[in-house]
């Protein structure tokens, strides 16, 4: 599976780009983040820490790029490192997107990463993508195919 899902009757198993900016990893949230999604019950399968390239922090944003606050996301983002991720599971994008929260962090609700960590609009730790074809985009923009995992959780069972 590269990126969108697949259907097994109403439940879709899919994947999604998560990324912990360079404030959640100034802050050590990496951990907190991670434990999360665990918990859910979601899968990790792909896992890197890097500073990201302009270029690359770019293409991230490009459907932001005629917008004023263009150069201040990319400027943000490569600023120090940052944590990409991809996770699996049933409706795992629209699932990691109600963990995350509200993008403005006074709008989060309490509970969400968001919500409990976030501080201000640009400094709210997390990005995840918005949507399946989203995230085939960014998972591609960081991951090559081979640096993604297929495996099998004993608890899997219980999941779907």
């Amino acid at each position: 599976m590269s990126g969108g899902g697949y259907r097994n009757g109403d439940i879709v198993s899919e994947r999604t780009f998560v990324m912990v900016k360079p404030d959640g990893v100034e802050r050590r949230l990496v951990g907190e983040c991670i434990r999360r999604f665990e918990a859910r019950g979601l899968k990790l399968v792909g896992l890197k820490i890097q500073v990201i390239a302009q270029e690359t922090a770019q293409k991230h944003y490009e459907e932001h790029k005629e917008k004023p606050f263009f150069g201040e996301l990319v400027n943000f983002i490569t600023a120090g490192p940052t944590v990409q991720m991809v996770w699996e599971g049933t409706d795992a994008v629209a699932q990691v997107r109600k963990m995350n929260g509200a993008t403005h962090c006074l709008k989060a609700e309490v509970g969400t990463i968001r919500g409990d960590f976030g501080l201000s609009l640009q400094s709210n730790i997390i990005h995840a993508s918005d949507a399946p074809e989203t995230a085939v985009r960014e998972i591609a923009l960081y991951f090559a195919p081979g640096e993604l995992l297929d495996y099998t959780l004993p608890d899997e069972k219980w999941l779907k």
